[in-house]
């Protein structure tokens, strides 16, 4: 009997150990980045202030999430690229929905869920359709951001030859924020700017 008691011990003790190194050895979802909870708790922070209808705020609030999430790419990025870049398009979405020139609460709210979703499971394949903005795309029909330089192209092709715009210091202005942030490698954000461009030229 005492054999068989200390037989069912060990049996116990060895499948403990065998759970207990496959939660160590697998990472869950949330793990193939590293740890993301700091940055979670900012996407938290920020939708309670889009909740109380404090856009400029909110706005300056997920600047904290925009920073901490480049100061990490380094180290989480060569993890998993495509994991890092869902969770990249995410949080480029929620910037965008944040600094547009007339933020929308409930657009916000829906682009803050998709990054607490991708935080969540970012080895999970979460693309949705195409984007448009001011009625033009600005994604794949993946929902991939298109080559920000195509669009500036597509921006100097429409303006060549052109007479003047109506509104060129606007347009002017439109062009330079989508190059800085292109050059800065954010072809999300640099489409939406170059999207509000192509509807000053006409296009749309």
């Amino acid at each position: 009997m005492r054999q068989l008691l200390l037989a069912t011990v060990l049996m116990v003790g060895a499948v403990a150990a065998f759970a207990a190194g496959r939660v160590l050895l697998v990472p869950s979802a949330g793990q193939v980045l590293g740890d993301l909870q700091p940055m979670q708790a900012i996407v938290t922070d920020v939708q309670g202030i889009v909740g109380s209808g404090d856009l400029d705020r909110a706005a300056t609030r997920i600047t904290d999430l925009e920073t901490a999430w480049d100061d990490a790419e380094a180290e989480m990025r060569p993890k998993s690229p495509e994991a890092w870049g869902r969770v990249d398009d995410a949080i480029d979405a929620a910037l965008s929905s944040l600094r547009a020139e007339t933020p929308d609460a409930a657009a916000a709210s829906a682009a803050l869920a998709g990054v607490q979703q991708a935080m969540t499971d970012p080895g999970a394949d979460s693309t949705g359709g195409p984007v448009d903005v001011e009625g033009i795309l600005v994604t794949d029909a993946t929902g991939h951001p298109l080559p920000c330089e195509a669009m500036l192209s597509s921006i100097r092709d429409k303006r060549t030859g052109r007479a003047a715009v109506a509104d060129a210091a606007a347009l002017d202005d439109l062009v330079a924020k989508a190059t800085e942030r292109c050059n800065a490698d954010d072809d999300r954000n640099a489409d939406a700017f170059s999207a509000k461009a192509l509807k000053l030229l006409g296009q749309g």
